[in-house]
């Protein structure tokens, strides 16, 4: 079985960061989806595709994986690029761009 063991992303919901610091193990679909003829939903006979497992570290979700057989792929997380700024900026004399309220 083939996993993808990632860091998620924070939603565009909240501000803070405080749940994205978790690492999540998702298994790898093995059977494509089928929509069913009467209802219209999309199913699928790959159960594992439902689980995540959560971790508080990296090394805790690789040891897993190894200790289970499963090869596995890590996906890094993007750097994040942080602008320092400061309120102030706004109000400077040689500020470039139009005063707008």
């Amino acid at each position: 079985m083939q996993v993808r063991i990632y860091q998620p992303p924070k939603t565009a919901m909240q501000s803070g960061r405080a749940r994205a610091k978790v690492w999540m193990m998702e298994f790898e679909p093995t059977a494509a989806r089928q929509v069913e003829p009467l209802m219209g939903w999309t199913s699928s006979a790959d159960t594992r595709s439902q689980l995540r497992l959560r971790f508080e570290s990296l090394e805790e979700a690789i040891a897993y994986a190894k200790a289970e057989g499963l090869m596995y792929s890590v996906e890094k997380p993007r750097e994040r690029n942080l602008k320092p700024k400061a309120y102030a900026d706004n109000f400077k004399y040689d500020r470039m761009g139009r005063w707008t309220h």
